[in-house]
């Protein structure tokens, strides 16, 4: 075997005794890949990884030790894979898959013998070229003793690379009930969480799940694969760094092709031996010859016996090649990029006739029972085929298309953006109105802080994470105060890594075991983390078919007017607004937080919480001992009636447009949103003030660009057109963002001035 002294076993103390041997120069000729110690500088100390990185070898002894029902294992995975690559080639190439085909035929080694290391209860994610990751981690789960390639397939085991086949297909009786196609693959029961298009997109999202399995008392594991070019993503740096800090039972699984597309690993980075990433992180590494199954097997058992016992993360290196193309059925000679020579010479070294071989030499299998494995694999897959397709009316003898029938219905097409909010049936909202409890006068901070700890102590489920929260008495302003000492275990202080913790934070709650509340210090850092945000978290439930619950709440300050300038000043309602997944909820008042919060931590569906910072230390009606009321999701709150003017305004703009109506002459109705995203606008509200005064005004203080205002009032002048005399107007901050100059800061946004100035003009003075 094996990794570093040739041994069956390798015990982590003597993995340790080997690198510290390399340092004291013991063992000098054993490991080229750590510092060279022949080279001493007068003055200078050598340097060394307390965590080992080894490249693992095996040789015919582990072969002949390893148990004869791993092997068939292994054996019958691959061939089963490998047909049902070959075959998506073949629809792909007759057109019959719309969109890609990121075949992983070669690369298959690495991920049957990682896989057959896990068990149903670790979880597994993977890269845009994942069908054989999530085809391992399924039949597995279905049969976990390997499948008899010489007998007829299991019903569970068919319905698994059928179900696999109409997903890559599009269509409805696919895993994703078409959705996710090749790129995105999920099946939950299986510990399948879902294959990713986004390059390093999925690896935060594994350390959710990673942080569940600990957190939930668990000896699992949670497994990340990815290629070499997401190998220098800052997601996935982020993410070394994150998991190693918290000493999280994740795997990162490198599959290296040498390619990124086109480019060679070697032009894209300075050390391609990718592994030597791991223990500059204090990440354990393994580097392994992915073309061998038995190899990769039983570094990755090493791997995830270090993960159970404690120790944190890992990291296996696998040198793989794909055969083909980035995409479709073609070598990547035919593209220029790599050799003919290069290609036989990988294709030498396949690890079906690895097996095949290995198998033979120790007389379980032989060349006519291989062939028939072969023939039998291909032959269910082209059974399967026969149930999702048909001859081509019309067409030419051979051709044909999908089944009609398969096709998922267009009228699905939106269900399941967000959820149906059944989670909040039996629960009797209230608003300030009809509230029975005790009110007085409370500042906004402090019901922030009080209501986060309410929800800690009621519901084990509920965790905290964010930048410096646990530090500062609160954070940068208080409104985590008092938490990370009552709660060590659930308030986590995160690196500075909004892609990092903001990805972890969405694979916790897909994980489904938890409830994350996920503070960014300043709006502006959701660019930061976009991809996480908008492309995994927002998209997670309906990209996966629709049924998908995330829980997660993300709060973060609009600091518009603090003299924090460009950066620091976004106000992000508009982005959010138009991004699919997403609910919004803005509370101008310490009453509504509360209701606001509470509300935002029920509900299924990811809910962004805006805070301004002028409302931190204001002071408004507040519950005094009530803090477990819910508003209704979808509810806006008139502030002031009138019957000449509707303005509809959100956050501490409420209370510029407040103060601008009083003294103005002008009998305006204040309409506070309360909800902004699409699917929870209260368009009852808006809609009758509207028929009453048939004149709206937006304001708002985020930038003239990406403000909220535009989608609203484009939306309002197609729903109430024959109700309004004039188009709808607004008030919003410039084009730039704010400025740090005081003078130009106080230009660029909008106060209770530019509101004063519209009414006018609306009114016509």
């Amino acid at each position: 075997m094996a990794s570093i002294n040739g041994s069956n076993k390798v015990s982590q103390p003597l993995k340790l005794a080997y690198i510290r041997g390399i340092v004291f120069g013991v063992f000098p000729e054993m490991d080229p890949y750590l510092v060279n110690l022949e080279i001493y500088v007068s003055g200078t100390v050598p340097l060394h990884p307390e965590v080992p990185w080894v490249e693992f070898q095996v040789t015919d002894d582990d072969w002949d030790a390893a148990d004869p029902q791993l092997l068939a294992a292994m054996f019958a995975q691959l061939v089963v894979i490998r047909a049902f690559e070959e075959y998506v080639l073949e629809l792909s190439g007759a057109g019959l898959i719309h969109g890609p085909a990121h075949s992983s035929i070669g690369q298959e080694g690495g991920a049957v013998g990682s896989v057959l290391a896990l068990n149903s209860r670790d979880t597994v994610n993977g890269s845009h070229r994942g069908h054989h990751q999530f085809l391992a981690k399924a039949l597995q789960h279905v049969a976990p003793e390997g499948i008899d390639l010489f007998a007829a397939p299991t019903s569970d085991v068919r319905d698994v690379l059928l179900k696999s086949l109409a997903e890559i297909c599009g269509l409805a009786r696919g895993f994703c009930r078409g959705r996710g196609g090749s790129m995105h693959l999920q099946w939950i029961e299986a510990g399948a969480i879902g294959t990713n298009a986004i390059v390093g997109g999925g690896v935060p999202l594994a350390a959710g799940s990673a942080w569940a399995h600990r957190h939930a008392g668990t000896d699992a594991v949670a497994v990340t694969y990815f290629g070499d070019g997401a190998a220098n993503i800052g997601s996935t740096l982020e993410t070394f760094n994150l998991a190693a800090a918290w000493h999280l039972p994740l795997c990162f699984f490198i599959e290296n092709n040498g390619y990124a597309v086109s480019t060679n690993v070697a032009e894209a980075t300075g050390e391609p031996r990718l592994s030597a990433r791991g223990p500059g992180f204090h990440i354990a590494s393994w580097k392994v010859d992915g073309m061998n199954p038995l190899a990769v097997h039983l570094a990755m058992r090493e791997a995830v016996a270090y993960m159970r016992a404690g120790n944190g993360p890992t990291l296996v290196e696998a040198d793989v090649y794909r055969y083909f193309h980035q995409n479709g059925g073609f070598p990547g000679s035919a593209f220029g990029y790599r050799t003919k020579e290069e290609e036989r010479a990988w294709r030498a070294r396949d690890p079906i006739a690895l097996m095949s071989a290995q198998l033979e030499r120790r007389g379980l299998l032989d060349e006519v029972q291989a062939d028939l494995a072969t023939k039998r694999a291909q032959h269910l897959m082209a059974e399967l085929g026969d149930e999702i397709l048909e001859p081509l009316p019309g067409g030419k003898p051979g051709q044909r298309r999908i089944k009609p029938a398969e096709w998922p219905d267009p009228a699905f097409v939106d269900v399941g953006v967000r959820g149906d909010l059944s989670e909040f049936d039996g629960i009797d909202s209230v608003d300030e109105a009809i509230f029975a409890g005790a009110t007085e006068q409370r500042k906004f901070i402090e019901v922030i802080a009080e209501t986060l700890s309410r929800r800690l102590e009621d519901d084990d489920r509920v965790v905290v994470m964010g930048e410096d929260i646990h530090r500062l008495n609160g954070g940068t302003n208080g409104a985590t105060r008092g938490l990370a000492a009552k709660f060590p275990d659930r308030v986590l202080g995160t690196p500075i890594s909004e892609n990092a913790f903001a990805g972890l934070g969405g694979g916790v709650a897909l994980d489904g075991r938890f409830r994350p509340i996920v503070e960014f210090m300043y709006a502006d850092f959701m660019w930061v983390a976009a991809d996480q945000l908008f492309n995994q978290i927002g998209k997670a439930r309906h990209m996966f078919g629709g049924d998908n619950d995330v829980p997660f709440v993300l709060r973060s300050k609009v600091a518009i007017g603090t003299g924090y300038g460009s950066q620091h000043s976004m106000d992000p309602a508009g982005i959010f607004a138009t991004s699919a997944g997403w609910r919004i909820v803005a509370p101008s008042t310490p009453f509504d937080y509360v209701g606001l919060m509470n509300a935002a931590i029920r509900c299924n569906d990811p809910v962004v919480v805006l805070e301004h910072v002028d409302l931190y230390t204001s002071t408004g009606l507040g519950p005094v001992d009530d803090l477990d009321y819910v508003l209704p999701v979808g509810r806006a709150a008139i502030r002031r009636p009138g019957a000449e003017v509707t303005v509809l305004s959100y956050l501490a703009m409420t209370n510029y447009v407040l103060e601008a109506v009083e003294g103005s002459g002008v009998d305006a109705e204040v309409v506070d949103l309360r909800w902004l995203d699409r699917a929870s606008i209260d368009w009852e509200t808006i809609g009758a003030s509207i028929r009453k005064t048939n004149n709206v005004l937006i304001a708002e203080q985020a930038a003239l660009g990406t403000s909220y205002g535009s989608w609203l009032a484009d939306e309002i002048q197609r729903r109430y057109f024959d109700w309004l005399d004039q188009p709808v107007q607004r008030v919003t901050g410039g084009e730039a963002s704010p400025s740090i100059s005081k003078v130009l800061e106080r230009a660029a946004i909008a106060q209770a001035d530019e509101v004063r100035a519209k009414l006018r003009e609306i009114t016509g003075g």
